[in-house]
């Protein structure tokens, strides 16, 4: 299909706010390793294969590099570095971390499988996988017994264990603090329920909430919660009560969260936040009936800054070569 990112270029400048974007014909990619190399920048899926692509920030929007080829994959994360993406691959009933580099290069290797976890019978719906800074520890969550639990392994396979497996609480997504010592995990008593911000030590399991709500107007977490890289704020899709989602900053004061602010305008959608440095977010908006990837400062209040387009036809955005 014809693209328009030849004729806009790669910063097409939108109002916040408004109830629909420019839609944009895009090249929906067809496997191989097309696109240029990869240091920086956002990594998604795609709906018409469900394949990883990443699109450096220096790079041609309709020629992303391809990842994998083999479809299933949902909720990438790329780490801090840049270098190395996790995924979770659903084939039938069954579901794997995956990780695969960024090069465009290597190929996708196996960190679990739902039907090879010893020690976890019955484990299975995995998501919302999430990098420690030094790219070397996954936490995401998982299933047993219709509890959503906290997991870590190494990205080496290593050091499975489940963190949260005697919690009263059920947890979705998660970030990891900047020390790498804990996450700050959404949680709460029912599940698609998360109306807290939990601390979770990744070596003992040990919780501290960090937030008994998230604010006047967010009800619950849909699919992020992410950790500014300088540990002084955090992002996060909230639910408000029309049904839609929204994202909202926090900020941290000591080990508690609070101060909640909109970011993003009344009428327009929000989820899978990520920071791209302390000041900036990207995230995912469905406006118009078209899935993009935007950027806006951390700052905007309801939508009071410009939004700017960064991948168009994306989804599940995560950004990292920070």
């Amino acid at each position: 299909m014809k693209s328009m990112w030849k004729m806009l270029g790669l910063t097409a400048a939108v109002a916040v706010g408004a109830t629909a974007c420019e839609p944009f014909d895009i090249d929906d990619g067809g496997g191989g390793t097309a696109g240029s190399a990869f240091s920086r920048g956002f990594v998604f899926v795609r709906e018409s294969d469900r394949n990883v692509y990443a699109l450096d920030d220096n790079g041609n929007p309709n020629s992303p590099l391809v990842l994998t080829q083999h479809g299933g994959v949902y909720q990438p994360a790329v780490s801090r570095s840049g270098q190395l993406v996790a995924y979770v691959y659903k084939t039938g009933s069954t579901f794997e971390l995956r990780t695969v580099p960024t090069t465009g290069q290597g190929q996708p290797s196996t960190v679990v499988s739902s039907t090879a976890l010893t020690g976890c019978t019955g484990c299975t719906n995995f998501s919302y996988p999430t990098f420690s800074p030094d790219g070397r520890t996954i936490v995401f969550t998982l299933t047993q017994n219709s509890r959503t639990l906290l997991a870590r392994v190494g990205t080496d396979a290593s050091g499975f264990r489940l963190l949260t497996s005697s919690s009263s609480r059920v947890f979705g997504p998660s970030t990891f603090m900047p020390d790498g010592r804990s996450v700050l995990a959404a949680a709460g008593s029912y599940a698609g329920q998360h109306n807290l911000l939990v601390q979770v030590n990744v070596d003992s399991g040990a919780e501290s909430v960090a937030s008994f709500s998230l604010g006047n107007e967010a009800l619950s977490v849909v699919s992020r919660v992410a950790v500014s890289p300088d540990g002084m704020k955090v992002a996060f899709d909230g639910r408000v009560s029309n049904g839609g989602s929204r994202i909202f900053v926090g900020q941290f004061s000591g080990p508690q969260v609070q101060s909640f602010t909109q970011v993003t305008g009344d009428t327009s959608s929000g989820s899978y936040p990520s920071w791209r440095s302390n000041t900036e977010l990207g995230f995912l908006s469905d406006d118009g009936g078209y899935d993009n990837v935007y950027r806006i400062s951390a700052t905007s209040v309801r939508g009071s800054g410009n939004l700017t387009i960064a991948v168009p036809g994306a989804l599940e955005p995560s950004y990292g070569g920070l």
